[in-house]
């Protein structure tokens, strides 16, 4: 099971660095029974930021007068502002960029999966011909069919960035929070792409609120004009980002049951929680833990 106090430490650590980054002075970290706990200070006054840890979680709180300016900058470095920010939204879609989507962050056992596609006229007008739309609107065979063709499609540069279920459980437990796992894992994709082809804006799904894709992109990426939209699967290349995330979110579960004979469901439903317990009753939580994402509820539920 997750260790929540070493997480708590690693969530404070890990808000250190980006609150560092940002000028603010960061005060000796300290421990006391319930949390780990650091001083921020600037010309404007000082704030206390504290990640609590239980049996049940962490859970991350800022302590000061939120009439200061530096409660509300370091509020918004903490809990968020919009991930992807740009001055204004498009209104069409741009003639060369990336889009990108994921698989698997609702879903209790599988991998996440994050996909990147590069288009530009070209390639959205040959992606289209594919039968290239919003993953959610095509059946799996479709998926399987339309993701081999995306593949295989000149001028279409594409990643894809998966993370099965022990190695999100890692990640999870470091970063304490999925927007940000959400935020590498879609950075990660992007600058796999960027190291092939420079490319001047990318296009993502609304996922969260918060901003440290800022803080995972390297220097390709800094350059790059993010936008976030709600139902960005509009854009072509959002739209095949989808279908290579969720084909490949498919493949491990066709896998695993060719592997271990194991038939997983999706989602995060009754039946997942009974198979769920099915699975650590007969095999041990050792072995969970290669199948689930640990965070999720259904974890507690089944203890």
């Amino acid at each position: 099971m997750p260790d929540y106090k070493k997480s708590s430490k690693n969530i404070l650590e890990n808000h250190i660095k980006i609150l560092s980054q940002n000028g603010f002075k960061i005060s000796e970290p300290q421990s006391s029974q319930y949390n780990y706990n650091a001083d921020i200070s600037n010309s404007e006054g000082k704030v206390k930021l504290l990640v609590y840890f239980s049996n049940k979680g962490n859970k991350v709180t800022l302590q000061g007068n939120k009439e200061l300016g530096i409660y509300q900058r370091v509020y918004n470095l903490i809990f968020g502002e919009n991930l992807f920010q740009s001055e204004k939204s498009i209104s069409a879609e741009p003639e060369s960029y990336i889009g990108t989507d994921e698989s698997g962050k609702g879903d209790y056992f599988g991998p996440l999966v994050v996909a990147a596609v590069f288009a530009d006229k070209s390639v959205s007008k040959r992606l289209k011909a594919l039968g290239v739309k919003d993953s959610k609107e095509l059946p799996d065979y479709s998926i399987s069919s339309i993701a081999a063709g995306i593949r295989k499609l000149e001028g279409c540069i594409f990643s894809i960035v998966v993370i099965n279920p022990e190695k999100y459980n890692i990640l999870y437990e470091k970063m304490g929070n999925l927007n940000r796992l959400l935020g590498w894992a879609h950075a990660k994709a992007l600058e796999n792409i960027l190291s092939k082809k420079i490319v001047p804006v990318a296009i993502s799904d609304k996922f969260g609120n918060e901003k440290y894709i800022q803080t995972s992109l390297q220097e390709l990426g800094k350059k790059l004009i993010l936008h976030q939209e709600t139902k960005a699967e509009k854009y072509t290349a959002v739209a095949a980002a989808s279908i290579l995330a969720r084909n490949e979110f498919n493949k491990w579960f066709y896998l695993i049951k060719q592997k271990h004979k194991l038939e997983l469901p999706k989602g995060a439903s009754a039946n997942v929680e009974i198979k769920a317990k099915e699975i650590k009753s007969k095999y041990g939580a050792e072995v969970l833990k290669t199948l689930a994402k640990l965070h999720f509820k259904t974890t507690k539920k089944i203890n």
